[in-house]
């Protein structure tokens, strides 16, 4: 559980990380939660690491990193990250847990202009558990840079809940007219879905609600250095 100042100042974090791309600085974070010294914030930012919420990045100014939200805030959804491969992690990362789940990779699936759907398992990817809920679960790398703004590049490995419905904002898995799988934000206008992505150099697409199905729900990525 959070405390509302604790939950006011993720928030915030949030809002700007969204805006900016980079987190508020101290002096912005004292301001917005009206507090009188920074010293306030400093145990707050601790609190919110030692709940894995946040992390902060050894040797870097101003270098947050959202790694997880409380249901409430999980509208505006950034993917947790779990950093592979030959980086090392900063002084402060979150471990990965040792007990991990091995998840189906099912090909790849288009951050861009939607590609063919793949359904044949190409390999397994280690997940750890406490990304795994209730419910089936597998993997897709990711092809493209039009989720970029979401914290999503190419190459990463998105892990996806099997669901057929979504929320408004939530990024999923949709199939286009049975045959195209894209992984994009979705919207729900009425009798129209768009397809947003979090690049401004693609545009959102527009379908029909009979045009596209729910494949399911991203919960969380991969990346490997």
């Amino acid at each position: 559980m959070l405390t509302r100042k604790q939950l006011d100042l993720l928030r915030f974090i949030q809002k700007r990380m969204d805006r900016d791309g980079v987190p508020p600085s101290f002096d912005e974070m004292k301001d917005a939660l009206d507090l009188r010294s920074k010293s306030g914030i400093h145990r707050l930012i601790t609190a919110l690491e030692e709940r894995g919420f946040i992390r902060r990045l050894a040797h870097r100014a101003r270098a947050i990193e959202i790694v997880k939200l409380p249901e409430s805030l999980e509208s505006g959804f950034s993917p947790r990250v779990v950093e592979g491969g030959q980086k090392p992690q900063p002084r402060n990362a979150m471990p990965v847990e040792s007990s991990a789940i091995e998840l189906p990779v099912m090909g790849r699936i288009a951050a861009g202009t939607p590609i063919e759907a793949i359904e044949q398992v190409s390999h397994n990817v280690a997940v750890p558990g406490s990304m795994i809920g209730g419910g089936k679960h597998y993997a897709l790398e990711v092809k493209g840079d039009s989720m970029i703004d979401a914290g999503i590049n190419n190459g990463d490995i998105v892990v996806i809940k099997e669901q057929d419905t979504a929320d408004n904002g939530d990024i999923v898995v949709a199939l286009v007219e049975g045959q195209e799988a894209t992984l994009k934000r979705l919207r729900k206008r009425g009798g129209t879905i768009a397809l947003e992505a979090a690049n401004p150099a693609f545009e959102t697409r527009l379908y029909r609600d009979d045009q596209v199905s729910v494949q399911g729900k991203l919960v969380g990525l991969i990346r490997t250095y």
